[in-house]
């Protein structure tokens, strides 16, 4: 008997695979869905606004014949989860929120997006792993388990350079979400990494306290991509979270 289906939503500038240690290791009885989104993972550009993207997703869901399902949004993947929560809040099972902010971009990180798209213009994406690795994995993941490094620099290699800039733009241009928060009516589980330096655990333990039937759990020794960081932990997490699920 099937249970529920997850919709895993990856990290900027990565894909779909971001998640197989949680697609492999899922409770029985759940369906799990990673789509790379446009622009990754092999996958030509598409639009260039969240809202574009909920369209495709959701027509995904719809060809998979998929009512009701459970967002897991990571980062960029958790802003598309938001937008996703707003459109159909009838369809929406649980929410599973890691390293990600309801927040838009402050005026200087949207000035920062449009010079990295520029940058991506004149220059290509040759340069994205080595910005993305020390953004993304705290020091003791790069010392510690370089496996992970090599994922996010083949993921990103697999980046089209428009789809980098389309994305950018996307995430610039977001709407607040923050009013979005109060509204949420599903039990949800914010996970956050102790040393992620783009989504601080404080921040997101003021995002959880707005949401009605939050909690929060922070991972020791992770930075931003916290369930390749601290696999285990995350998937402990997530199955706990899951079973606890009403119906």
């Amino acid at each position: 008997m099937e249970k529920g289906t997850l919709l895993f939503l990856h990290a900027y500038p990565l894909d779909g695979h971001l998640w197989d240690p949680q697609v492999e290791s899922l409770a029985p009885g759940f369906r799990a869905l990673a789509p790379s989104l446009p622009g990754f993972g092999g996958r030509p550009p598409g639009p260039d606004t969240l809202d574009g993207w909920v369209d495709e997703v959701l027509a995904m869901l719809d060809r998979e014949g998929v009512g009701s399902f459970i967002p897991v949004g990571l980062s960029m993947g958790g802003y598309l989860a938001f937008r996703i929560v707003e459109r159909v809040p009838w369809r929406i099972a649980g929410l599973v929120l890691c390293n990600t902010r309801a927040s838009p971009d402050a005026p200087e990180v949207r000035e920062r997006r449009l010079d990295l798209v520029r940058k991506a213009r004149e220059e290509g994406i040759g340069w994205l792993a080595d910005q993305s690795v020390p953004l993304l994995l705290s020091e003791e993941t790069r010392k510690m388990r370089p496996t992970v490094e090599s994922y996010v620099r083949e993921a990103t290699g697999r980046a089209d350079p428009e789809g980098v800039d389309r994305a950018l733009l996307a995430m610039r241009d977001r709407p607040d979400s923050r009013p979005l928060l109060p509204t949420i009516q599903v039990p949800v589980l914010c996970i956050a990494g102790a040393a992620d330096a783009l989504t601080p655990p404080s921040e997101m333990q003021e995002m959880a306290t707005q949401i009605p039937r939050a909690t929060l759990v922070t991972l020791a020794g992770a930075g931003h991509l916290s369930n390749r960081e601290a696999t285990e932990a995350f998937n402990q997490a997530l199955r706990e979270y899951l079973a606890a699920l009403p119906g």
